[in-house]
């Protein structure tokens, strides 16, 4: 090219640079009318969107094209020396599966063990696979590409020749072949869409190593390309291993998945290796949504869904946002259909227009979620049952709430998803049924007790709770009217499903990745899969549970940011690791926090610890702030190295708080001793002189020291149910004791208790409780002193007690 054309494509490629967003905007926008994200679109509607989707792909790759020759053309290759062979040998592969569809012949010839050139080995391996995609676009079915590289007639150079039996060139436009925009007439004819910039990129390529390209008729029937281009010596070898002189090769990363590990992984890459090619592929229409936050936004706390999507300044995480800030190419509405590890590509379908693509990488990252389990019930399928996964889903719920037609409400699962959504439909007015086939609420998040907690606030919240109920069908006139049960037909306008999710794991199966016990990516530390060049993270994968050192699956939002920042480091040679969770999950119940993390007590003791655990009961800041509010704590811990296993949060007091800071001495191996003496902050405000996680491990101290023996109301139910003659003793105010009591108590008031010793007997078993049980363990004190042998103290006092009592 001339001068002037040089000059004409540099400004020619300033403004691409500057139309490339705008069409790239424009282009999400029109996919996501066509998606029905906006409602659904008529045939007309649709047919027009689609041209217009189509014509900005067309814009797209010719703004591309026009980047990319104009990169070349001002490129010069310094000191970097690329291998010829190498690249015709990845360029060639590259294309196999495209050739092979169309049942042409693709045969490869090298006369050379290698043929170093004056060239970027980027750009080097992009112009050679240039060529093969041109040879095999315009071949025809059934047809032959060869590709020879080796010596050429001038000395001190090599030559790749490329032959076809494709359509060929028409001799009279031959001259005009290499010019930027144009495109020879059966070219055209055959494929009407095109840029015409590829011929001219290669050769702006070969020109910047010096060397030349010409096209002329093949022997196969179609166009041979011949390239001859100067050899430089090979590279020095360094001890290491390394050729120098050379450029940094390129990095391709390709992330499948785009909601939380994926954009995590893409950005912290970018800004680890700002030379790195990375790319997104996601299926749906929208990336990096908080979907923590849909039942938010259901129940109208959250406004717009755009506050879902956005970063903490507002701007959206769309497309023309990652690739504008972060440099990250994004193909959303893209599917992922497999990944060829032999070869190191993906094969990608675009959901819009049906094309397929391969997508080399140097290393790949899975990032592809989970999947919500759906249950296979008679008429699962009928109108309005939703899995609220998704922003679909969430804006299906939203719109039948809107226009007032789901009054009856049934939740099936009351697992995380049920219960957090219970709330935002009751503000909605809904009347709302909760069925769990368990025999309790939360059953991997809460033991029993604290669980009915959960289930008592739920029921005086108007929410009707069915445990041990299965749902066994739904029925209706194409949208659900019914949800069938063993007892009843429950009526319903709409039902979410909320069972659980299980790991999105298809793509890794398929590809021959080991997997875990629950279905889940096996990964490393490093959050490397059994394939070295594969990462993965977020809810498709295995955990490990750091207490027991067992494998896990624990899929949570907070987790997968965390293993992508991991993965990314790793991806780009640092030495991160992950070493696992605890479990940590809190979520809101209308006015209560319910909060967990570490193990369960079934879950120590399934796991081979010998517990010791404690209920308490207590306010979360000092008791005459006006803003207490009551928290019930459970401890579980170690009884042989007195190390915490696991706290449970439930009531309307900060919770988060004493599980953020068990979270940290659990993952420490922290002694419920240490724990006792923390310096945690004080002041009436926040919390007591002696927080509540104080005062719980405490009484986990005085339990192994033998000082209390403590007894769940769960097991004092037993007890009097067995019939075994036992005496609760009630050690509160009358005015207490008036508000509501246990049926059949002794009440005696522990300020008179000293003087009234003589009314108790001292041989049957004593079980002192007051309200939160402090006074209760007080109580006990007195009696142990004046020689009662049998006493215990009833663990969190009346607050605990999830049975009925008289005067409620």
């Amino acid at each position: 090219m001339s001068k002037a054309d040089d000059q004409g494509l540099e400004q020619a490629a300033i403004v691409a640079h500057q139309i490339k967003s705008p069409v790239g905007t424009l282009q999400t926008l029109i996919r996501t009318l066509l998606g029905g994200f906006a409602g659904e679109l008529s045939a007309p509607q649709k047919k027009i969107l689609q041209s217009a989707d189509r014509r900005c792909g067309e814009a797209l790759e010719t703004i591309r094209g026009l980047l990319a020759l104009a990169d070349a053309s001002g490129r010069t290759s310094g000191e970097a020396a690329a291998d010829l062979v190498a690249a015709t040998t990845e360029a060639c592969e590259r294309y196999r599966q495209a050739a092979a569809d169309k049942e042409i012949e693709l045969e490869l010839h090298l006369d050379a063990e290698d043929a170093y050139v004056r060239a970027d080995a980027a750009t080097l391996t992009e112009a050679v696979a240039a060529l093969v995609d041109n040879a095999v676009k315009y071949t025809p079915q059934h047809g032959r590409v060869t590709l020879h590289v080796g010596p050429a007639p001038e000395p001190e150079k090599v030559r790749l020749v490329v032959d076809d039996s494709g359509i060929g060139i028409p001799d009279d436009e031959r001259d005009r072949l290499f010019e930027p925009f144009f495109r020879a007439s059966n070219a055209r004819k055959l494929l009407p869409t095109g840029t015409g910039l590829g011929l001219a990129f290669i050769r702006a390529a070969f020109k910047a190593a010096d060397g030349s390209i010409a096209a002329d008729r093949s022997d196969l029937g179609g166009t041979r390309f011949t390239v001859a281009v100067p050899m430089v010596g090979r590279p020095a070898v360094t001890a290491a291993g390394e050729t120098r002189p050379r450029r940094e090769p390129s990095f391709r990363a390709v992330v499948i998945g785009g909601v939380a590990a994926g954009p995590k992984i893409a950005s912290k890459i970018m800004r680890l290796r700002p030379d790195a090619e990375v790319t997104i592929v996601e299926k749906g229409r929208v990336l990096s949504y908080a979907g923590c936050g849909l039942p938010y936004y259901i129940s109208g706390l959250v406004r717009e869904q755009r506050e879902l999507i956005s970063t903490p300044e507002g701007v959206i995480r769309g497309p023309e946002y990652f690739e504008r800030v972060k440099n990250v190419r994004v193909m959303n509405q893209t599917e992922a259909l497999k990944i060829e590890r032999e070869t190191r590509r993906v094969l990608v379908r675009d959901l819009i227009s049906g094309e397929q693509t391969w997508l080399p990488y140097d290393k790949l990252a899975i990032t592809t979620g989970a999947v919500p389990i759906v249950p296979s019930i008679p008429g699962i399928h009928l109108e309005n049952i939703f899995t609220l996964h998704g922003l679909e889903h969430a804006e299906g719920i939203k719109a039948n709430l809107a226009e007032g037609r789901a009054k009856d409400v049934v939740i099936v699962g009351a697992g995380l998803i049920g219960v957090e959504m219970t709330e935002s439909l009751v503000s909605a007015g809904c009347r709302v049924t909760l069925l769990e086939m368990l025999p309790q609420l939360l059953p991997t998040i809460l033991d029993w007790e604290m669980a009915e907690l959960v289930r008592q606030h739920f029921e005086a919240k108007g929410v009707r709770v069915l445990l041990g109920t299965r749902a066994s069908g739904f029925e209706g006139d194409g949208r659900v009217r019914r949800v069938l049960t063993e007892k009843e037909a429950i009526p319903a306008d709409m039902v979410i499903i909320g069972v659980g999710v299980r790991p999105n794991a298809k793509l890794a199966v398929e590809a021959g990745l080991e997997i875990g016990a629950r279905g889940a990516i096996l990964v490393d530390e490093h959050m490397r899969t059994s394939d070295p060049d594969i990462y993965a993270a977020g809810d498709c994968v295995q955990c490990v549970d750091l207490i027991t050192g067992r494998p896990c699956y624990f899929p949570l939002g907070s987790t997968a940011n965390k293993q992508g920042r991991v993965a990314a480091v790793n991806i780009c040679g640092g030495d991160e690791r992950f070493p696992g969770v605890v479990g940590t999950t809190v979520c809101k119940v209308f006015d209560y926090t319910v909060a967990r993390t570490g193990l369960t007590e079934r879950q120590a003791r399934e796991a081979g610890y010998r517990c010791v655990t404690t209920l308490t009961a207590g306010p979360d800041r000092a008791h005459f702030m006006p803003n207490a509010a009551m928290l019930i704590l459970k401890l579980i811990a170690d009884a042989d190295t007195r190390k915490l296993l696991g706290i449970q949060a439930v009531g309307p007091g900060e919770g988060a708080k004493r599980a953020d800071v068990a979270v940290t001495a659990i993952t420490g191996g922290l002694t419920v001793d240490q724990i006792s003496n923390l310096d945690l902050c004080y002041a009436p405000s926040y919390s007591d002189a002696l927080d509540n996680l104080h005062t719980a491990c405490n009484v986990v101290k005085n339990k192994l020291a033998g000082e209390m023996v403590g007894i769940t109301p769960g097991e004092v139910r037993r007890k009097r149910d067995a019939g075994e003659d036992i005496v609760l003793l009630d050690v509160r105010t009358h005015a207490e004791f008036e508000e509501a009591r246990l049926d059949g108590c002794t009440h005696i008031p522990l300020g008179a208790l000293r003087g009234r010793l003589d009314e108790l007997p001292r041989d049957k078993e004593i079980i002192t409780f007051s309200r939160v049980s402090l006074g209760g363990y007080e109580a006990a004190i007195i009696l142990k002193a004046n020689g009662f042998r049998n006493v215990k103290v009833m663990d969190g006092g009346i607050v605990m007690w999830p049975y009925a009592k008289i005067g409620e």
